[in-house]
């Protein structure tokens, strides 16, 4: 028996991020409403991360509470903001949620320190005699895989971190797969398959049978009814363009 009241522990669910560009109430909430009809079940009480980064008019949203209850009317759960913009910062604090950094805000600057001059010499000598004696050789690092053997039933969900996912059999319906890297499905993909989820762009979804409720590669997303009709129950695989999710076949020479 553990004698304590609490464990920290890291966790990786699915987050929405909802991108403003142009902030009009009425307009907002009939096109949320649009895009909620087409996958009912995937944003129904899905948390989302309100992210202002391109937001064009930030003086339209002094009144916050107002955004966070268009969400919550559509079952949609705000857990905070990220690319907050300097002129919105003290009414995104009143709201008590949680200000994230966004992807280049997480890079730690390291203050330079200077070395006094005997350490700068002694440094120098050590490099110089380093590089004279010693060989480089490049070596190409492969990224690892996570392999699973198993059906992903109903809501599973399996994150490979820092890996491509290899599943080899299908996943199922209300199932979920995520990764850093490519997905392979040697099955049907009938549930929600997430490449790249921590911003790779060159990442891919290869499966032998697309029946997806959910397709994402770097935060960017389609949905099943968004899909090609020709490529239901056949072998696809799914990259990005841009900001644009490219689903085409999978063609074996």
């Amino acid at each position: 028996m553990i004698d304590v009241n609490f464990q920290l522990k890291g966790s990786a669910i699915t987050v929405v991020v909802l991108a403003i560009i142009r902030y009009e109430p009425k307009s907002l909430l009939a096109e949320l409403k649009e895009k909620i009809v087409q996958a009912p079940q995937f944003f129904n009480n899905s948390p989302v991360l309100i992210n202002l980064d391109r937001l064009e008019n930030p003086e339209s949203l002094k009144k916050l509470p107002d955004l966070l209850a268009i969400c919550r009317e559509l079952d949609l759960q705000p857990l905070g903001f990220s690319g907050v913009p300097e002129v919105l910062l003290a009414a995104v604090a009143k709201t008590g949620l949680a200000v994230l950094p966004t992807p280049s805000e997480r890079a730690l600057k390291i203050p330079k320190q200077e070395a006094a001059p005997q350490a700068v010499e002694t440094v120098i000598e050590r490099v110089v005699e380093t590089v004279v004696e010693t060989v480089i050789e490049e070596r190409l690092v492969q990224r690892q895989s996570k392999v699973i053997t198993r059906p992903v039933r109903s809501g599973q969900q399996i994150y490979a971190e820092g890996a491509d996912l290899i599943v080899l059999a299908q996943v199922s319906e209300g199932a979920e797969v995520l990764a850093d890297g490519h997905i392979h499905i040697y099955g049907t993909l009938r549930g929600r398959a997430l490449a790249g989820v921590k911003g790779d762009e060159t990442a891919r979804i290869f499966c032998q049978q697309m029946e997806a409720e959910l397709v994402s590669v770097a935060g960017n997303f389609v949905l099943q009814d968004s899909l090609p009709k020709e490529l239901l129950k056949k072998p696809a695989q799914v990259s990005l363009s841009g900001e644009k999710v490219i689903v085409e076949a999978l063609v074996s020479n």
